[in-house]
């Protein structure tokens, strides 16, 4: 099964349009766990515990384990959510972006190493930067887009004098991914929930790839506006223009108690709901 694949499956069993992104940072761990970095994984699996039939994706933010040297740990993570919920595709954020022979090398420790179902990438190599992931049969990648961060507008949001129309940066990238880049159809695009009217504009462009879009949530990205913007349904109710849409700090430092995974839980579920009612709409 592809990931575009998996993901529509996740979508449909679940009725969710919920990632929730695994960002663990040990100092907000709640009792017992609290800055504890041998307690990553402890952590998290708990929170895939508690979420796993309320997602579409989980998305392991890999500098979060990196810089603990809790690689080890990850591994051990990706493992768990194979085996406790292996409907659930898992997108490693690794936003990795390099020349083709070290790509190759990413692409092992993303989707070998690691066992992702894809990753995020910066695209602003060029096509040699991104090729070698889309040689892994089935594997996804997101390409960074228009980024939820203030600064993205530094080079997203110029236009691209030599190029007819004169696209912004952004729209260009959308362009490719949609059409000549996409050599697996396993692309999608990184857009931030911050900036609603882009992503209405990037659906424009790439009405059938998948959108990662994360900022709902602690970032402030309205959820509903969100969804009007990026989800695409046929009439026959099946999903054409998918989105999954990323919280993370919300829902893991949900609660701060012993039963955080709990508090996780309710906090995923409220999110899931409104952004069901949202595409319900």
């Amino acid at each position: 099964m592809t990931f575009v694949d998996k993901l529509a499956d996740a979508e449909r069993s679940h009725q969710s349009l919920l990632c929730v992104g695994l960002d663990p940072e040990p100092s907000r761990f709640p009792a017992d766990l609290k800055g504890d970095a041998g307690k990553i994984y402890d952590f998290c699996a708990a929170i895939v515990d508690a979420t796993a039939d309320l997602v579409l994706a989980f998305k392991p933010q890999i500098a979060y384990f990196a810089a603990h040297r809790a690689e080890a740990q990850l591994e051990k993570l990706m493992d768990h959510m194979r085996r406790v919920a292996p409907q659930v595709p898992v997108i490693l954020d690794a936003k990795r972006g390099d020349i083709g022979s070290t790509a190759e090398q990413y692409a092992i420790e993303a989707f070998e190493r690691y066992g992702a179902d894809a990753v995020t990438l910066s695209p602003f190599m060029g096509f040699d930067s991104v090729e070698p992931y889309l040689r892994r049969h089935g594997k996804g990648a997101f390409l960074l887009c228009r980024t939820s961060n203030p600064g993205g507008d530094d080079l997203q949001n110029q236009r691209l004098a030599t190029i007819a129309g004169q696209p912004l940066l952004y729209e260009h990238v959308a362009s490719l991914a949609q059409g000549p880049w996409n050599i697996n159809g396993q692309l999608g695009l990184v857009v931030g929930a911050t900036y609603p009217a882009e992503i209405a504009r990037v659906r424009e462009l790439a009405p059938t790839l998948p959108m990662l879009i994360p900022g709902v949530g602690a970032q402030g990205g309205d959820a509903v506006a969100t969804v009007r913007a990026g989800l695409r349904v046929a009439a026959d109710g099946k999903t054409t223009g998918p989105i999954v849409v990323n919280s993370s700090r919300a829902i893991l430092y949900a609660g701060a108690g012993p039963d955080f995974a709990s508090a996780a839980r309710r906090e995923a579920l409220r999110t899931r709901d409104v952004l069901r009612e949202a595409a319900a709409a």
